[in-house]
This record gives structure tokens, C-alpha cells and sequence, in this order.
């Protein structure tokens, strides 16, 4: 006996009718996903830059786990994609993980998005990947749009290899330490940095780092794009503070082959900070590692700076 059609208003047929996206007012169908969570690379700017995979992948998953639901909103109504969206973010991580679990362990499809680009780079999910890992339920990653590939691409400087950073520290102090250990990597840097805190930070880079060629990457893929290219001294001396709205990514070319030592300013800087927390002993030392510099030029020049910076921090220190 022939099995007759399921009439076309079951509950199967609804959901099966809602899982779709439209582009350009063509609707378009999406498979039911694979149990498991997927890893969704979205837009960093243009809406546009959305992969075919992705739309059919949000379309198709039970629940899209994102950092705010008002912006990834944005994403599903514009491609008419009627997704049930969670909030996961760094302040609700530790109480959404296990719901999110419960749901693979019951079969279920979980899409992990973040405000813009690429899942966990700079954004979280870590744990949750580890955790889902560890429960023995798959792992998709849907690649796509990433802002640190995208200024890599337009900086116009080397890409053989390179060193993600992310966000450096907000206060001097510790920004000038952490530049003051970059710049003895032999690659090109790409990082983060909020508009208010650029001028400063490119003013650090050239101290640190001297004429390296470098990249400001503002608002890629956005209405007002803008890419400068010049070497870090030139920024640093520019008369007019750049544009403070929106997100930066800097690239920072690699150094030089002969620059293995770190410029003289810039060792006096990292000196000054490291006494005015530590011992000449424990500063020298610090020094000497980031440095590149000579154990006795480094000391000589901390004994110099330590009466300026604290004048009781040479006692009972010697060179050993």
C-alpha cells in the first residue's frame, strides 16, 4: 500500500518551512544542521560578507548562541532567518555553557556567532569549545570574515608570518612593557586598539619600535573604511589626533634584520618603569632579556636612571 504525503501543515512541515534565508527576495531553503556546535564566522562590517554556508547554517540550527542578541538581530533580518537567539558572553559564560551542553547531549544544534568576524578570536567561546570538546559532541568551524586577515591584506606589508597581539593593556606602564617585549618578535604585529587610546599608543610604537612601516586599519569593510600607511615615527609626529570613532587594527611591520636591540629611548623607557616597581637587580634582569642589549650596558645605564626614577634603589644592589 503506497504511504500516503504528509499533509503540508504538520509540525515537521512548518519547521521544515521556516528553516530558510532570503537574499535579494529570493527564498532560499536550509537543511536541518548536523548535531553539534558551529563555530560562524560573520560580517565585521558589511552585511554583505555573509558565505552562502553560514546563511544556510543559521537558517538550520536549533538556537544561535551570540555576544548581543540586538546585533546579530541585524544579521538574521536582513536575510529573513527566524532563529531562536541566546546570549553567550564573557558576563553570562559560566551559566549559559551548561545549557548549551544540554542541548547537543539532546541531539540539538547550537550556532556560535560573536559581534563581528571570526568566533573566539578576541571574542569568547573558548571554554564552551573546550567543554563541548570534552562531551564527545562535534565541532564545525564555518570560516569567514576576519578583521585581522583583512588588514593583513591591505597593510601592504609582510604576511610570511605574523603575530596576533589583541588588545594591549590600557595603562602605559604595562602597554610599554608588552610593546617593549613584541618588538623582539620577528614577524609582523597586528593588533587591537580603541579610538581613545591610539594617539598614545602610536606615540609608545615609535619610541618602542622607531621607523618600522606600519598600517591603522579603521572601519574595514564599513561606509567610511580608511587605511594610512606610513612608518610608526610619522604617525607619532602628526600634528592632528586621528579619528577616534570606530574599531583599529594596527599592523606593525617586522623589524629590520640588523635591529636585534632595542633603540636607546626605548631602553631607557623599559628601565624607568621596571625600577620604579623593582629592584635595579630584578629591573636589570627584566631589561636585559627584552632588551637584546649587553648585562653591563644595561646596568650602567639603570644605575644612571634609578637616582632620577627612586634615589634609595640602589642600595645593596651590585652587579653580580
Amino acid at each position: 500500500m503506497r504511504a500516503k504525503p504528509a499533509p503540508i501543515n504538520t509540525p515537521e512541515a512548518q519547521d521544515a518551512a521556516s528553516r530558510g534565508f532570503s537574499i535579494d527576495a529570493h527564498r532560499l531553503t536550509a537543511p536541518k544542521a548536523a548535531p553539534g556546535l558551529h563555530l560562524v564566522a560573520t560580517p565585521i562590517g558589511n552585511l554583505g560578507d555573509i558565505t552562502l554556508r553560514a546563511l544556510q547554517t543559521l537558517a538550520g540550527v536549533d538556537v544561535i548562541a551570540c555576544e548581543d542578541t540586538r546585533i546579530t538581530r541585524r544579521l538574521t533580518e536582513r536575510y529573513a532567518i527566524a532563529a531562536q537567539l541566546k546570549p553567550y558572553h564573557e558576563h553570562n559564560a559560566e551559566a549559559a555553557r551548561p545549557k548549551i551542553l544540554e542541548a547537543l547531549a539532546a541531539g540539538g544544534s547550537v550556532a556560535l556567532v560573536s559581534d563581528a568576524g571570526t568566533p573566539l578570536i578576541s571574542d569568547p567561546g573558548f571554554k564552551l569549545v573546550r567543554e563541548v570538546c570534552a562531551a564527545g559532541h562535534a565541532v564545525y568551524a564555518l570560516p569567514g570574515p576576519s578583521s585581522v586577515l583583512a588588514a593583513l591584506s591591505v597593510a601592504a606589508l609582510p604576511t610570511d608570518r605574523f603575530f596576533f597581539e589583541g588588545f594591549l593593556p590600557a595603562k602605559s606602564a604595562a602597554r610599554r612593557a608588552r610593546l617593549a617585549e613584541l618588538a623582539r618578535i620577528d614577524a609582523t604585529l597586528v593588533m587591537f586598539e580603541s579610538g581613545n587610546r591610539m594617539q598614545a599608543t602610536l606615540t609608545d610604537l615609535a619610541e618602542i619600535m622607531g621607523e618600522r612601516e606600519a598600517a591603522v586599519c579603521r572601519e574595514l569593510t564599513k561606509l567610511h573604511e580608511e587605511v594610512r600607511r606610513a612608518p610608526l615615527a610619522e604617525f607619532a609626529r602628526q600634528a592632528d589626533a586621528p579619528e577616534t570613532r570606530g574599531e583599529f587594527v594596527l599592523v606593525i611591520g617586522p623589524p629590520a634584520a640588523h635591529a636585534d636591540v632595542l633603540a636607546s629611548d626605548a631602553l631607557d623607557g623599559l628601565l624607568r618603569e621596571q625600577l620604579a616597581a623593582h629592584s635595579v637587580k630584578d629591573a636589570v634582569a627584566h631589561a636585559v632579556a627584552l632588551s637584546g642589549r649587553p648585562r653591563r650596558e644595561v646596568y650602567a645605564r639603570a644605575l644612571e636612571l634609578a637616582k632620577d626614577v627612586h634615589k634609595d634603589l640602589r642600595g645593596g644592589d651590585g652587579e653580580d
